[in-house]
């Protein structure tokens, strides 16, 4: 990644650089003394974990509700939220530890983020966008989170080089469209989102 965290800061996070940053060294800390995040990553919070994040958002629609699932410590969740103001959010969340780290980290940065505690296929709420970082190979996350995604919404997942191969070895849900979106954005490493939509 070429992007320096000022540039980042400055281009992405307009509305609350502060609370952008402050997020980072949460995750550098806390996230590392917690187990969320892994001990060796202390230095690459920005690189590997926030930035590679953003490309995401490029494929989300303006004033829509989000819901990210298995948010872990906030990936991307609470990066969305800090760059896109216009979105609602809700982290979605199984484990308790994680929820506690969630609620802590949204209370002190003061945003205005949903917390549930449960597997996504508990929650009983439909959203026009659901997120997914590092929680399941494709097949498993759609039968996990397609009843969240609503109508002409889309199911958003973060991908690594496989994504393709993930893709063709999925049957693919009834009245749904797949797309792999290989984002190039400048300074970014290439970024795979599987675009799961709900046609009917």
């Amino acid at each position: 990644m070429i992007v320096s965290r000022e540039t980042l800061l400055e281009s992405y996070f307009k509305a609350s650089p502060d609370k952008a940053d402050r997020y980072a060294q949460i995750l550098g800390t806390w996230g590392i003394e917690r187990g969320l995040i892994g001990p060796k990553e202390g230095e690459r919070i920005w690189e590997r974990h926030i930035a590679n994040c953003l490309p995401l958002m490029t494929l989300i629609p303006e004033g829509v509700r989000v819901a990210d699932i298995g948010s872990g410590a906030g990936l991307p969740g609470i990066v969305i939220a800090l760059a896109r103001p216009d979105l609602e959010i809700v982290l979605v969340e199984p484990l308790q530890r994680r929820v506690d780290f969630l609620l802590e980290v949204i209370g002190l940065l003061d945003l205005p983020i949903t917390v549930i505690r449960g597997k996504a296929e508990s929650v009983k709420r439909s959203f026009e966008v659901v997120t997914a970082r590092a929680v399941a190979p494709l097949p498993k996350l759609l039968a996990i989170s397609w009843d969240l995604v609503k109508r002409d919404g889309a199911l958003l997942a973060m991908k690594g080089e496989g994504a393709q191969t993930e893709i063709d070895s999925t049957e693919p849900k009834k009245h749904s469209i797949t797309t792999l979106h290989i984002i190039e954005l400048p300074g970014f490493e290439i970024s795979r989102v599987i675009e799961v939509r709900k046609t009917a």
